[in-house]
């Protein structure tokens, strides 16, 4: 069952602290064994909800009485409905899981309100329930199933890669689409490794092996290796592609950004009939050798607005890592802007670390 808040009255205002209403609402739990495991251990769950949001929770048996402005009474309220609703769903409710609750109530509290449980957004696999972590999450997530192309941008770990896999999969076992097949470009990330022994398939693996990892994550392993072995799923470097065309398929290109516009150009029109494109990039992880434009930059200029086709933005906000990353990234972010506006104000080309020596 779901959790009942504010009685017959809702939100109740209890008084004022200057300009700022306070609010209390109580917030009961049916469960009292989910309603212990939604507080988490000595309330650590609660308290983490207030530190982010700014309110007061206090707990009381299956009860949480929610204190604060009425902006943050809502955002914590909704928040609170959606570990519950977590619970309820036979998941676990991690730190991450209250991290990942407080950035879906952090937009606009109109989008808050209006947005769709969390229970119609998630993916299914065999093996796991797979939820957006963030707004940004949430809508690519929807249009990697409305669109037919699909591009995420954004820092790592974000999930572009995770969640394009994920949707593909889902499509597959709900047989929306009959072959899923994953494609990168075989760049170094700014190191020589020179000869590699084996086969082509040994050869090219090193390069996909994020993409087998997605798989086997979400399926149990010895369906990946059938489907890998009867071809319903086929990992692929970019260079695979030239001359095929990819119909009843779903579609992933992950590490976009190293490709060349000639390579990217290929790619996108190898899209056949009843088939779903998803691409994914960080355009500020570029590994091509200098001199060449990255095929991700030069696709944006020609697909952004196209009818058809959507264009999902991720920032570090997004980033659903350890919360280091997401302190990393934004670092490296501040300093390349540094770096921009002093070689803008001095009339000078941008320097580049990431180019490989």
């Amino acid at each position: 069952m779901t959790p009942r808040s504010g009685g017959k009255g809702g939100l109740r205002a209890v008084g004022a602290s200057g300009d700022k209403l306070e609010i209390v609402d109580v917030i009961d739990f049916n469960d009292n064994r989910l309603a212990k495991s939604l507080f988490g251990e000595h309330d650590r769950n609660l308290a983490r909800l207030e530190q982010k949001l700014g309110v007061v929770l206090t707990p009381r048996g299956n009860r949480v009485s929610v204190k604060g402005s009425p902006d943050n009474a809502t955002r914590a309220i909704q928040a609170l409905k959606q570990l519950y609703a977590r619970l309820e769903s036979g998941q676990e409710v991690l730190a991450a899981d209250v991290d990942a609750a407080i950035r879906m109530v952090e937009g606009p509290l109109d989008e808050v309100l209006s947005a769709k449980p969390q229970s119609e957004q998630s993916i299914r696999t065999i093996k796991r329930m797979i939820s957006p972590r963030s707004p940004a999450q949430a809508a690519y997530m929807e249009s990697l199933r409305s669109s037919d192309l699909t591009v995420g941008l954004g820092p790592a770990g974000t999930g572009k890669t995770y969640i394009a896999v994920a949707v593909a999969v889902s499509l597959m076992l709900d047989g929306k689409v009959d072959r899923l097949i994953l494609s990168r470009p075989a760049v170094e990330a700014g190191e020589r490794l020179g000869f590699l022994p084996g086969d082509m398939r040994d050869k090219v693996d090193p390069y996909l092996r994020p993409l087998y990892d997605s798989l086997y994550d979400m399926l149990p392993a010895e369906q990946v290796d059938r489907k890998l072995e009867t071809g319903e799923i086929e990992i692929a470097p970019l260079a695979f592609m030239r001359g095929r065309t990819l119909s009843n398929a779903f579609v992933i290109l992950d590490e976009a950004q190293n490709t060349s516009p000639m390579q990217m150009k290929m790619f996108l029109t190898r899209l056949g009939e009843n088939s779903i494109m998803a691409i994914t990039g960080d355009p500020s992880q570029v590994d091509l050798p200098p001199g060449i434009r990255s095929g991700l930059a030069d696709a944006l200029e020609i697909l952004d607005k196209m009818s058809g086709v959507s264009v999902c933005r991720f920032s570090e906000k997004d980033v659903v890592r350890h919360g280091l990353v997401t302190r990393i990234v934004a670092a490296y972010n501040r300093r390349d802007q540094a770096r921009h506006a002093r070689a803008n104000a001095a009339d000078l080309p941008v320097e580049d670390d990431d180019r490989p020596a």
